[in-house]
């Protein structure tokens, strides 16, 4: 017997990805990764979708916690969105949303880039298999 696989948080990121492309059909292609975030922000807030913005995250070692990590947003408790607004996603973007994802102890982060023709989203996953089991 096969199993389906099953796609982490699809209904929230297919969510998700409809307001990053009305965020860049409404501000355009040249505007500031913080100028990005004002403008997910409001839509957040219309579409009654909880958030932290620029969340602190920490990574335990051992009795105390080092800081470091800031992400842009992380929906629901859920997702990790990690906003760009340069030429390309780097092979160091990728590598930062692991770590983030890993001290976070999140399975789902989206790469945005908003300066791309068209927007450019990347889903990372993280290598823990169920975190939250």
């Amino acid at each position: 017997m096969r199993m389906a696989n099953k796609i982490i948080e699809q209904e929230l990121c297919y969510k998700l990805n409809g307001l990053f492309f009305e965020v860049q059909n409404r501000l355009g292609r040249y505007l500031t990764e913080k100028q990005y975030a004002d403008g997910l922000e409001f839509l957040f807030k219309e579409h009654q979708i909880l958030y932290e913005r620029e969340k602190e995250i920490l990574i335990p070692f051992g009795e105390g916690k080092i800081g470091g990590n800031k992400v842009d947003f992380i929906i629901e408790g859920k997702i990790i969105i990690d906003i760009k607004a340069k030429k390309y996603i780097t092979k160091e973007d990728y590598l930062q949303m692991r770590r983030y994802l890993e001290a976070a102890n999140l399975q789902v982060g989206l790469l945005v880039n908003f300066k791309s023709q068209s927007v450019t989203i990347k889903r990372v996953l993280s290598r823990v298999a169920n975190p939250h089991n």
